[in-house]
């Protein structure tokens, strides 16, 4: 599906949202989620608009250096909470994966390194994403529905309609007051659903330093990765 100004929609999310939002992935890809409602029309007149923005988003993933892949050898390090953990690779333990300090593994689990880390990352994400929408809700005056952990690769957190809120679980690996930041950015979306200037004016009321924090997520993002 290509766009009058040579814009091409690589894929198209229809889904139950008021807003269209646009996702430059990875490989400067362009990912589209509209409402079942929006037009086609409607849909390429957004595009037009935020055409300035497509374009500086696709030169900055050009710009990005692709952070190899970790191999779960001894001595490689982890980020958990914005810190390098070292990783020891151990004799056989259960489970086979632990962190006290330090990550160790069992020597024999390490070809499903990978595996065996995303889950653990995934389980310590939902805890301590709901412990931190709690605690900010109760303080804000918010009303999430659920909170929920994905897989996402290019957004941090997102929030449906129906107030579920949603965060990818590489965000863990960030520091305590960036994954804040985004925790708030997204009750913020509870009130305001779009990224007008009274959404931002309302996510600096409750994160004054919010543009530290996102400036962190620009400059080291892609570090948040396995």
């Amino acid at each position: 599906m290509t766009e009058n100004n040579a814009i091409q929609i690589d894929t198209l999310v229809r889904a139950k949202r008021r807003t269209i939002a646009l996702i430059i992935e990875r490989d400067g890809s362009l990912t589209v989620r509209a409402p079942r409602r929006a037009t086609l029309n409607d849909i390429h007149s957004f595009i037009a608009e935020k055409m300035d923005w497509i374009i500086r988003s696709r030169e900055k993933m050009k710009a990005i250096v692709e952070v190899p892949k970790k191999q779960y050898m001894d001595g490689e390090k982890f980020l958990f909470l914005g810190t390098d953990y070292e990783l020891r690779l151990v004799p056989p333990q259960r489970p086979a994966l632990k962190f006290d300090g330090e990550f160790t593994l069992s020597a024999s689990a390490r070809e499903r390194g990978e595996r065996m880390f995303t889950q653990w990352y995934k389980t310590q994400a939902l805890t301590i994403f709901n412990e931190r929408v709690n605690h900010y809700a109760t303080l804000h005056r918010f009303e999430p529905k659920q909170v929920k952990v994905n897989s996402a690769k290019t957004r941090w957190g997102s929030c449906s309609a129906s107030g579920n809120i949603n965060f990818t679980w590489r965000l863990v690996m960030a520091p305590l007051e960036v994954v804040d930041y985004v925790v708030l950015h997204e009750l913020a979306h509870l009130k305001v659903k779009n990224h007008s200037p009274r959404f931002w004016n309302l996510v600096e009321k409750i994160c004054p330093d919010y543009k530290r924090q996102r400036k962190w997520l620009r400059e080291n993002g892609e570090k948040l990765n396995l």
